[in-house]
């Protein structure tokens, strides 16, 4: 008589090693966190539909339009977007004794249907039918909807996506963030000339989060870092970016080294949806509209340019100075040279004439000779290095000594300048001792004795420091039931808000930068030091 089936599994079972089944309840596991990682990956025409849902516009920059009430009144459709009624969940956010529907896909394909408190009833909601209530107003039943309820013209694409991503609401959830753990990344350099920076870096920022973790996190998550490193190429480091992104499920990014990458790394953030708070660079990616994703801490060049012109304007002999810009041939250095155009013609100024040379190949001789011909009384120079050095070297041989103004990025040897340039010099510094308030720097003096962070990059440590503080603030104000969406709009919210050690912070929905505007010193060449020429410069 041949062993039934289920004697058999019993008694392969009996013979099965404590190890065996370890192994197979590890690949279970295993199995299961794949599955349950690809449930929570949006799709690529999901995640444009959530884009649609949450702010009411298209990624392919087309018009979306909505149509309210019975004189069907057009507005665009960033103003009626869905998750402004219907909430990031779907649920719906009662107001004004209005009650919206609950547009989770279980909840609208229900198999008896639905019956709303008015006693409209309609039978479960198809693809098809949810595309007529987007468009028409009209439920499965053909009943109207209620007037508060927008009707929205978009192309067939946009609505097949918004409909994929409806599919999925109440179901979708941010990567790197569970019960009991949030995942933050950031990126830093480990080799070369910047390493010590890249570690300098890395240590605040650990010490940050290990404090905070220490004092039990933030609703009770426990923060976990994650790091990357910068390449030799921007390309490169995108890719370790994107690796990061995808690999560490990271939910928001802080501090994060971006400078000689940051097209790559900002329109990567655009493209995944990922909150990126305070990078490191000199160059902000702001125009209009600007990045949702990308906050940075203190204005760039261009802010740093724009508080120079603001601050020409306001003094006397400079008001109608004819002015240059002297810069090294590069995209970043064209923003700067359009910012100072754009500040110029707000403050009355006469355009200034541009000089551009090849990077690395400054001929400072032709340089002021052609900018003395041409009659300039003050010249903006954006070259990095000594190259402000040798300029003003220059013309002192030439005997022209027109006012200069520099950025922190070319400021070196400055102090060395010609003594007919006494009082000609003025340098933007984005921050200064001035924000550092006794609070603050406690605090902060208190955590590198801690966790015995290195005496050296105080900047760059300062600047990290103050990045990751903003994060936590915000998600603090964003609630227990946090998402990236809530923490970029808990950002937005962010004013004045002092974190001890830079100018008050303020963002808002079309402001990026959080301190807009700078110092301005000027260089005392007898006693080869920096003095206070003005206090902070706000730019609009």
């Amino acid at each position: 008589m041949r062993p039934r089936p289920h004697l058999k599994a019993k008694a392969a079972a009996r013979v099965l090693s404590s190890a065996a089944l370890a192994r197979v309840a590890f690949c279970c596991v295993a199995l299961y966190g794949v599955i349950a990682a690809a449930q929570e990956t949006l799709t690529p025409n999901e995640n444009r539909g959530k884009q649609i849902y949450v702010r009411g516009t298209s990624p392919s920059g087309k018009e979306i339009l909505a149509y309210v009430g019975e004189a069907s009144i057009e507005v665009p459709g960033s103003v009626m977007a869905c998750a402004n009624c219907h909430g990031l969940d779907g649920q719906g956010k009662p107001e004004g004794g209005v009650v919206p529907s609950n547009l989770t896909w279980e909840a609208l394909t229900k198999p008896y249907g639905l019956t709303h408190a008015d006693g409209r009833r309609h039978p479960p909601y198809t693809e098809r039918a949810l595309e007529l209530a987007i468009t028409r107003g009209l439920d499965p039943a053909g009943n109207k909807l209620l007037n508060v309820m927008p009707r929205y013209a978009m192309p067939g694409e946009d609505l097949a996506d918004l409909v994929a991503y409806l599919k999925r609401l109440g179901k979708d959830r941010d990567p790197g963030i569970s019960e009991g753990k949030i995942v933050i990344g950031t990126v830093v350099p480990s080799k070369g000339p910047l390493a010590e920076t890249g570690q300098a870096i890395k240590a605040v920022t650990s010490a940050f989060f290990e404090e905070l973790n220490s004092q039990g996190g933030v609703y009770s998550r426990r923060f976990e870092l994650k790091f990357a490193e910068t390449a030799d190429t921007p390309a490169a480091t995108r890719a370790n970016f994107e690796g990061l992104l995808g690999d560490g499920q990271v939910f928001a990014v802080t501090g994060a080294f971006i400078a000689g990458a940051e097209k790559e790394v900002v329109a990567l953030a655009a493209e995944r949806g990922v909150p990126i708070v305070g990078p490191l660079t000199l160059y902000t990616q702001t125009g209009f509209p600007p990045n949702r994703q990308v906050f940075y801490l203190l204005s760039g060049l261009d802010g740093q340019a724009r508080a120079l012109v603001e601050f020409a304007v306001g003094r006397p002999g400079l008001k109608n100075a004819r002015l240059a810009v002297v810069y090294p041939q590069s995209e970043m250095n064209a923003g700067v040279l359009d910012a100072v155009k754009d500040q110029c013609k707000k403050d009355g100024l006469s355009a200034p004439l541009s000089y551009e040379y090849v990077a690395g190949r400054f001929d400072a001789a032709s340089a002021v000779r052609q900018l003395k011909e041409a009659g300039r009384d003050a010249v903006f120079l954006l070259g990095v290095g000594d190259e402000a050095l040798s300029f003003m070297t220059e013309a002192d041989k030439q005997g022209w000594f027109p006012t200069v103004f520099l950025t922190v990025a070319g400021s070196a040897g400055v102090l060395d300048a010609p003594a007919g340039f006494e009082g000609k010099i003025f340098l933007s510094l984005p921050t200064s001792p001035a924000d550092q308030s006794a609070e603050g720097l406690k605090e902060f003096r208190a955590l590198a004795e801690k966790y015995n962070l290195p005496p050296h990059h105080l900047a760059a440590q300062v600047a990290a420091y103050s990045a990751a503080k903003i994060l936590v603030e915000a998600l603090k104000r964003s609630g227990k039931d946090v998402s990236r969406e809530k923490l970029i709009n808990s950002l937005e919210g962010l004013y004045e808000y002092q974190t001890g050690l830079t100018p008050a912070i303020t963002y808002g929905p079309n402001r990026r930068v959080g301190a807009m505007g700078a110092y301005v010193v000027t260089v005392d060449l007898k006693a080869k030091r920096f003095a206070e020429a003005s206090g902070w410069v706000k730019i609009n």
